[in-house]
Parts: C-alpha cells; sequence; structure tokens
C-alpha cells in the first residue's frame, strides 16, 4: 500500500515514523510547502510526546509543494492528511475526487455540514474514508473496548470520562472556531468518539461550563440514551494554570466489572495515578496486563488498522468517517447546551 502524506507538521512526523514500523505499506510521497522538510530536515518539529524532530532520509519518495501534485500521482493509492483541522474538509474532498482512499486526522472537520459533505464524498467515489481518532488504540483505551465487545463482563451500564489539559498556549488559533476549534473539537472529541463507539448515539446531552469567546472553554455533560437507564457524563476541557498538563481516564461500569484508569502529567513528570484496574463480582481488584510501549505504539496501531482495511476493501469499525462525524455532532451540541443552559436534542 503506498501512501501520500500531505502535511508535515508534529502528526505528520509521526504518521511517517509509524509506516516506517510496518509492514505491507509504504510512504510513496509527501506534501509540504517547507523547503527544508523536504530536504529532510524535520529538526524543527516538536511535539509533546515522542521523538523529536531529526533529519530524515527521504530518498525514494516523491516530494511536492502543492497537494494537487501529489494527488495527480498515479503511485499513491492512500492520502494521509496532517494539516489543520480548517483544511481538512476540502483536502478530504480533493483526494477523494482523484480516486484516492483518504485518512485524515481528527477533528474529522470543523462543522457537521463539512462532516456529511465528506462522507458524501466518498461514497460518490466508491472510496475509503478514515479519520484518525487514535484513542481506541491506546492499551487501556483497547483493553476496555476488546473487554466490553466481548461481552466478559456483561452489558454496559454507564461511565464517566475525562480529559483536561492546562491552557496551551504554544497553538496559536486554539481557541479560534474556524481553525482549531477550541478544546471541544480538539480534545474532547477523542471521548465524544469513544462514548459513541461505546454505547451508540446519545438522544440528547445536557452541558454546563464557560465559555471562551466563541468557544467552550470547561464543561460537564450528561449524555442521555434511548435506554434510560445508561450513565454517561464526561468531563473536559482547559484549566489556566501550567502545573498539570494533561490529564485522562475513565470509570466504565458494567454488569459484571467495573474498569478504572487515570493518567496525569504533573510539572514534567508523567503520572499513572490509577493503573487500569478491573473490579470484579468476587471483590477482586485486578490490574490486566498490557502491551508495553509509548504513546507512539497507539499510531502504529492506528495505521496498522488503516492498512487492513484499505487491503480487505472493508471500512473500519473503529476508523469509519460516519462515528467521527458522529463525534463532532456531539461536540457541536454540547456547545449549544452550554451556550443556551438547556439540554439540546441530538
Amino acid at each position: 500500500m503506498k501512501v501520500g502524506i500531505i502535511g508535515i507538521g508534529f502528526m505528520g512526523m509521526i504518521h511517517y515514523l509509524s509506516y516506517q514500523k510496518l509492514q505491507g505499506v509504504k510512504v510513496a510521497a509527501i506534501c509540504t510547502p517547507e523547503e527544508e522538510r523536504l530536504a529532510g530536515d524535520w529538526r524543527e518539529i516538536k511535539g509533546n510526546f515522542g521523538p523529536p524532530g531529526q533529519m530524515m532520509d527521504l530518498s525514494g519518495i516523491a516530494k511536492y509543494r502543492e497537494a494537487d501534485e501529489l494527488l495527480a500521482d498515479p503511485n499513491v493509492e492512500v492520502v494521509d492528511i496532517c494539516l489543520p483541522p480548517g483544511l481538512h474538509a476540502e483536502m478530504t474532498i480533493k483526494a477523494l475526487r482523484a480516486g484516492k482512499h483518504v485518512f485524515c486526522e481528527k477533528p474529522m472537520a470543523l462543522s457537521s455540514d463539512e462532516c456529511r459533505q465528506m462522507t458524501a464524498a466518498a461514497e460518490e467515489a466508491g472510496k475509503l474514508l478514515m479519520i484518525g481518532h487514535v484513542l481506541p488504540f491506546f492499551p487501556e483505551y483497547a483493553w476496555a473496548y476488546k473487554a466490553i465487545t466481548s461481552g466478559e463482563f456483561g452489558a454496559l451500564l454507564g461511565g464517566n470520562f475525562k480529559r483536561v489539559i492546562s491552557d496551551p498556549q504554544w497553538i496559536t488559533n486554539f481557541y479560534n472556531p474556524q481553525r482549531i476549534g477550541g478544546p471541544m473539537l480538539d480534545l474532547h472529541v477523542h471521548d465524544a468518539h469513544f462514548i459513541r463507539l461505546l454505547f451508540g448515539m446519545p438522544v440528547s446531552v445536557t452541558s454546563q461550563g464557560r465559555m471562551r469567546g466563541e468557544v467552550v472553554e470547561y464543561w460537564n455533560t450528561q449524555f442521555a440514551f434511548e435506554d434510560s437507564s445508561l450513565a454517561v457524563a464526561a468531563t473536559s476541557g482547559v484549566i489556566r494554570q501550567q502545573g498539570r498538563s494533561f490529564t485522562h481516564g475513565f470509570e466504565i461500569h458494567l454488569e459484571k466489572a467495573t474498569l478504572q484508569y487515570e493518567f496525569a502529567v504533573v510539572g514534567d513528570d508523567a503520572r499513572v495515578l490509577m493503573p487500569l484496574t478491573v473490579f470484579d463480582a468476587d471483590g477482586k481488584a485486578i490490574q490486566p496486563e498490557l502491551e508495553a510501549g509509548d504513546p507512539t505504539s497507539a499510531f502504529e496501531a492506528e495505521i496498522a488498522e488503516v492498512t487492513r482495511a484499505v487491503k480487505s476493501g472493508e471500512n473500519s469499525p473503529i476508523l469509519a468517517g460516519s462515528l467521527a462525524e458522529d463525534a463532532v455532532l456531539l461536540c457541536h451540541k454540547q456547545t449549544e447546551s452550554v451556550r443556551t443552559g438547556k439540554p439540546v436534542r441530538v
């Protein structure tokens, strides 16, 4: 499978490195306007995890300054889009119309209308559209997803999900709804997708929080489903102090077990506050053995799933564009609920 990456920033680099570790897939082309990055000098690329940018050997890889040039390359089967969110819809639709399968970073787009246009373009082109919701591939979330879908612990009863960061002052336009979309679309969309994956689509949301300009800064949401016995909630957003740059986790309730996990970065120290723990029906607290690896391992697993889907011709049950479209819709409905102070139908 031959891939062309459009956008060589931090996420483009993480995707590139992940492809190098997988069999049966090759980066055939890259596209970026930065001359030094086309030449393989990625030393200025920085992120909040993974290896630092470095000199890359790009021999044998086609290099383009314009996306249209890459889309016209007959050697490229799959286009991997790692552009800012405000450009996702336009580039995805172009790539699909050029006859390419598309793997686009999350969020799918910044509006539900753009998401619908992307889904329609994939259907018209007869190509796969997958969105980079990597969370289900992190070891704790992957273990929980597998345990839940296997039915080992009985039916789902509900859960609480958390994802909070310190104010990302280094990200330009973070709170711009037309560029990045703030913490709702850049941060919570991960949990919105995971909730949709586990429980199906809610029928309404009730959210309470505080705004920063046009986007929600911090909030709590109660999700309501057709099955009114499901108790599902999420907390997400931004705090204004820099001492705890990140935390996420979950407590998931099932008939025969409760699953709990929490991780945080406190100062410069990454801490597992609660290792993944299964509280079972016999009163035991069990910590499952998880596959070792750093955060980049989740991206390798995610891209392996993209490769599997393209080779089989069947869309991923985790990365399908339709699920990502629902996640974006849930984000906008929560914003509406915070603004109006009322429950909102989905």
